[in-house]
């Protein structure tokens, strides 16, 4: 027999996430702040719960999409809703921090329920297809009796550990990544407007070097992992030729009066390795300067 689930919050993600169940079979509840935000779901086949105490007591899975961890606190940490979660598993997928999941894992774990928490690597046109994809940590038994569920939220739906901080550190990390690339895309733009270069050429060189960066991102979480710092003959960039080009881009976009702040943070860090003697180590030694000033 199917779970039944509850969702608490129908912004866009929240109502991807139900429609999805809805869409596989799964008897839906949902409740949102905003009423008037249910009204296609109900449409759908969804039940609309009048509070969030009649939504979890619904519900033998609760699946929470809002805001974020301070706004689950709101509506999970009344006395009424509380009570009404034990016995049940509640399944958090709104956005946060590690030690937000732990801290949320051992409140909900002292309350008589388990609990799940996610990271949505996704826009919600990808949640219920092959391509959508969502980090569950937290216990394996529970994720794993309820795979159905996942299922049909995403076709890519990986636990990625038991402890629940888990999917939110990788998802921090993920971000991390992306905002490197948005923003270093944001800065080639710039130089290209500044020395009037058109972006269709910039794509078309960028469709060219992108195998190149991936390779090297990849080379450098590899050589990272297996503690490769020095240069050897396996080296693809060292710290050195990285610097020097990193100081003509710092005089060019200087020059073009265009923003500095986020390429003045990879020099501070260039500067920190070289002053320690790294100038000529693989680039993936710049790993262990990441720290503040003065850490040790």
């Amino acid at each position: 027999m199917k779970p039944t689930i509850s969702v608490l919050g129908t912004g866009r993600m929240g109502s991807a996430l139900a429609r999805s169940l809805l869409q596989a079979g799964y008897r839906t509840t949902v409740w949102n702040r905003t009423a008037e935000k249910t009204a296609s779901l109900a449409a759908a086949g969804a039940a609309v719960a009048a509070s969030v105490r009649e939504a979890v007591e619904a519900a033998d899975i609760v699946i929470v999409n809002v805001t974020d961890y301070s706004a689950t606190a709101v509506l999970l940490h009344s006395d009424g809703v509380a009570s009404a979660m034990r016995g049940k598993l509640i399944v958090e997928l709104t956005s946060g921090t590690p030690h937000g999941a732990r801290e949320a894992a051992d409140w909900i774990a002292g309350h008589g329920a388990g609990y799940l928490d996610g990271a949505i690597m996704a826009t919600p046109d990808f949640i219920g297809t092959e391509a959508g994809t969502i980090l569950i940590s937290g216990p394996r038994e529970a994720f794993d009796a309820n795979q159905g569920v996942f299922g049909a939220l995403g076709g890519n739906v990986q636990h990625v550990g038991e402890e629940p901080g888990r999917a939110n550190a990788l998802d921090s990390a993920m971000l991390a990544l992306m905002w490197g690339a948005l923003f270093g895309t944001l800065h080639a733009i710039a130089v290209c407007q500044a020395e009037d270069i058109d972006l269709d050429q910039l794509a078309r060189q960028w469709a060219a070097t992108a195998p190149v960066v991936d390779g090297l991102v990849t080379d450098l979480i590899k050589r990272t992992n297996a503690g490769l710092f020095a240069s050897d003959d396996e080296t693809l960039s060292s710290i050195s030729p990285h610097y020097s080009s990193l100081q003509h881009l710092l005089e060019l976009m200087e020059a073009r009066n265009i923003d500095l702040s986020v390429v003045k943070g990879y020099d501070a860090i260039f500067r920190r390795a070289i002053a320690a003697g790294r100038e000529h180590d693989d680039f993936a030694a710049l790993s262990h300067f990441l720290g503040k000033p003065g850490d040790k």
